[in-house]
């Protein structure tokens, strides 16, 4: 077995977690805005789930539908007002399979 058999792609590792959509109940919401700020719109490449895009009229768009829970958007973001974040309802959200 070669060294390259032992490791798994961190794609792989996440395939394997499980997401419980609270419908109805986003744990961030996105502030209205017309123009987005610079931390918000760096949350399109920075967010490792992909939740965040950028629509057609450019302004920042979020599916919070597969959100690891990682507070990068938190961090950037929430102090200036420009999303509200809340851990999501008990049982609902990411399920990490390996703890």
């Amino acid at each position: 077995m070669g060294i390259e058999a032992q490791f798994q792609k961190v794609e792989e590792k996440l395939y394997q977690n499980r997401y419980l959509v609270d419908a109805g109940q986003p744990h961030i919401k996105i502030a209205p805005h017309e123009k987005p700020s610079k931390n918000l719109l760096a949350m399109t490449h920075l967010c490792p789930a992909g939740c965040y895009t950028e629509a057609e009229s450019g302004q920042v768009e979020i599916a919070a539908d597969g959100c690891l829970e990682c507070g990068t958007c938190r961090v950037l973001c929430e102090e200036t007002g420009e999303i509200s974040w809340n851990y999501p309802r008990g049982g609902y959200g990411i399920l990490f399979k390996f703890g």
